[in-house]
Formats: C-alpha cells, structure tokens, sequence
C-alpha cells in the first residue's frame, strides 16, 4: 500500500504538472521564471524549513545543514562549470545563453539533485503515516501529491531554461519522483532511524531551492530592467508564492499533513512491528 501510495503521489504530480507547464508554460518560459522563483522560495521558507524546525531538532545543526547545502550546491555547481568550460574550450562555438549545456549542467543539475532529497523525505512523510492509520496515509498522499504539483511546475520551467527539451525534462522529473518511493520502502523498514532524518532532508532540498531561485533565476530577471517587465516580474512571483501557500494551507489545514508525517510516526509502531 505504501508502495502504490508513493508512486502514485510522485507520479501523479509529475503528470499534473506537466499538462501545465509543458503546455502553456513552455511558450513563454523565460516569463515563467519568475513564477518559478516564487514557487521555489515559498517551498523552501514557507514549507519545508518550517516543518524542518517544528521537528524539535537542534536548531544550530538544521543551519549548519543549510549551511553545508547552500556551499555544496555552490561546488557542484562550481565544478559543473569548469567541466563544460573544460569541454566546450576551443570548440569555436558560441553557445546561446540559458539554453546550451553548460546550463543545463547548472541549474538543472541542482534542482534535480534538491527535489530528489525533498522526494525522498515525503516518501518517508507517507510511510510513517500510513503506519500509524491506512486512511491518514491515503489523505497524507493526495495531500503531499497536491502540494507537489506547483513545485513541479517551478521545476519543469528551470530544467526547460536550463536547456533541456521537453521529453527530457519530463523524464528526469519522473525519476526524480522515485525518490518518494524509496523514501516510502526506507521509512517501512527503518522508521526508527530515519524519522530523525527527515527535518535534515527537507533542509538539504530546502537550500537547492533557495541555491537556485537566488543564484540562476534572480540574476536573469534582473538583465531586464525595463518598469514594464518588471512588474510583470513581481506579478508572477508574487502568484508562484500564492500557489504554494494555498496549497500549503490547505495541506495543514484539512489534512494535518505535518501532523500526519511528525507527529504520527511516534505512534506508527503501535501497528506495525518491525
């Protein structure tokens, strides 16, 4: 059941956001960015840093966690950067900005490796709830399968920024979304454990988003700095943090995802021995 639950969770937001961005979203990705700046950000500070602290883990290793991200999400980016420098050097091409290789290793790289980690965590989030009661774990599902659809949508339109083609983008977020059921298989069988991973997980995802909105999106929408575009610019910020805060209020409100995911798993072995 948890199996079925994670994939369809992962799986689900991945289609649904992909009838979204890959239609009308595609056509205007450049525009798009900025909704996807608004999305990541309220992801990260409004969602998964929030359920991070209220875990009760120590404060000062959950900063040094987004610390040790933000640096190696620099690094990796850092070391991307060099290795196509190293490739393209003397090739005598001039490669389109935001839409060649060395682009798509950058950002896309990142917020591949970000969502994976935040994938990883809610899969463990609906194992650890459908051990404590089956219908709180079907709940748990939509739920997180619901607020995974926006965040979806900021990530197809950085990976299509990036450089990569649709189908590409597609696929790499459809494996990236088997993270939830890997989650789901390790948090069955280690709860114990990795219960108290989970607000370090979100954290790590938490600063890939942040890495990425701050340090590869944010710079682009300032080459424009014409009054016009930039309110357009505000505008669409402003609705990806909308999106991402109505949804995550509905989550809390009616379904009590956070208390289902925390709160829940000390509860979870009273069902299951293991």
């Amino acid at each position: 059941m948890i199996l079925l639950a994670t994939t369809i969770s992962g799986v689900g937001s991945i289609l649904g956001a992909a009838l979204l961005s890959l239609t009308a979203a595609s056509r205007a990705v450049e525009r798009m960015v900025s909704f996807s700046v608004g999305v990541l950000l309220a992801t990260a500070l409004l969602h998964s840093l929030p359920e991070a602290f209220a875990s009760g883990a120590d404060p000062r290793a959950l900063f040094g966690t987004l610390l040790a991200g933000l640096l190696g999400f620099f690094l990796l980016e850092k070391i991307s950067l060099l290795r196509h420098s190293h490739h393209h050097e003397g090739d005598g091409h001039h490669h389109h900005h935001g839409h060649d290789r060395e682009e798509a290793g950058r950002s896309g790289l990142t917020i591949l490796v970000g969502d994976t980690f935040h994938n990883f965590a809610d899969g463990i989030v609906i194992a650890a709830a459908f051990l404590a009661d089956p219908k709180i774990g079907i709940v748990t599902a939509l739920a997180i399968a619901a607020h995974e659809i926006p965040q979806e949508v900021g990530d197809f339109i950085v990976l299509l920024n990036a450089g990569f083609s649709k189908a590409r983008a597609f696929a790499f977020n459809l494996l990236s979304s088997l993270a939830a059921v890997a989650g789901g298989l390790v948090g069955y069988f280690l709860l114990d454990e990795m219960s108290s991973w989970v607000p370090y997980v979100l954290v790590i995802a938490a600063s890939s988003f942040l890495y990425i909105a701050v340090s590869d999106l944010m710079p682009q929408m300032q080459r424009k700095p014409r009054w016009r575009e930039s309110i357009v610019q505000v505008v669409l910020v402003a609705a990806g943090i909308a999106a991402i805060v109505w949804v995550t209020d509905g989550v809390h409100d009616h379904h009590g995802h956070g208390e289902a995911g925390h709160g829940e798993a000390d509860h979870a072995h009273a069902h299951a021995d293991h």
